[in-house]
């Protein structure tokens, strides 16, 4: 038996999506492959020294991230590792780079102080006229994050609240500070993800901020994804997007659907050696928005 429509239908009605669609946007990226990594000294609770660290294995993973990267269209810049620090391959702290501005970073710890001057060089090097060397601390994008309206600003652990007003006055753009409360996220990076920097669009722990900056989170990005405890003791929000493809660690599966369910493809990445220095795909990448 055959079921007529009414005239100028053809079927059930659909419900209209509720999240328009996504689009990729090409991107640049700096990169710092780790030759040099291993695990010394601790200054997060993710750092143990009693744990070894297969190099070949860090260099692998982080290999197979940039090659991603590329596959998907991105461009990605290398800067060359230094002899005695580790922790170079977490290229998000060297700086933050907004309209083409490069705010340098300033370590909290001495261990890392010298990766500030290596990326000042790099930006020198590479075209970047509009170069500013911090007064306050700050870790590059560990602890600031870009969207359209806003540059969201942690502290607690790492970046001096001072760092904030530095970075407004630099960038022109309001600075929205968030303090951090759990040692395991101690850079806003490992808490909050952007996931569309063109449409405010974020996704975070509210666990890992004060009651008063989850409040203040809630106002600015009512619609935002929230991660719960276990993917993001995984790192989950330790992530990438390029306003369509999400690059995250793979275990953080809860993230996965959600994420689909908003329009976005999820891409799982496997950087578990990297992980015991306290960093996943987000803190290898630093973003170049000129």
């Amino acid at each position: 038996m055959s079921i007529n429509c009414p005239r100028g239908t053809r079927g059930p009605r659909k419900e209209p999506s509720l999240h328009p669609p996504r689009r990729a946007t090409p991107r640049r990226y700096l990169m710092c492959p780790p030759a040099h990594f291993e695990v010394t000294y601790s200054i997060n609770p993710w750092m143990d020294p009693a744990k070894p660290v297969d190099v070949p294995l860090a260099v692998a993973q982080w290999e197979d991230l940039r090659d991603r990267y590329r596959t998907l269209g991105h461009t990605v810049e290398e800067l060359t590792p230094r002899h005695g620090l580790p922790d170079m391959v977490f290229a998000a702290n060297g700086a933050t780079v907004v309209d083409g501005r490069v705010l340098g970073a300033r370590f909290a710890f001495r261990e890392r102080e010298p990766e500030a001057e290596a990326h000042l060089e790099w930006f020198q090097a590479n075209g970047f006229d509009r170069v500013h060397e911090p007064v306050h601390i700050n870790e590059g994008e560990g602890d600031f994050a870009a969207t359209a309206s806003y540059v969201l600003a942690g502290r607690g652990f790492r970046a001096s609240p001072l760092s904030h007003g530095e970075a407004q006055e630099f960038f022109g753009r309001p600075v929205i500070g968030l303090d951090l409360v759990d040692p395991r996220y101690y850079h806003l990076d490992t808490a909050l993800a952007v996931l569309d920097d063109a449409t405010d669009q974020v996704m975070y722990h509210p666990p890992a901020f004060s009651p008063g900056s989850r409040e203040v989170l809630r106002r600015l990005f009512p619609d935002a994804l929230l991660a719960g405890d276990e993917d993001a003791a995984a790192l989950g929000l330790n992530a990438v997007s390029d306003g369509l493809h999400v690059l995250l660690p793979q275990s953080a599966t809860g993230l996965f659907d959600p994420l689909r369910e908003r329009g976005y493809e999820p891409i799982g990445m496997d950087l578990s050696e990297l992980l015991k220095g306290g960093g996943s795909v987000k803190c290898c990448t630093q973003e170049l928005r000129v």
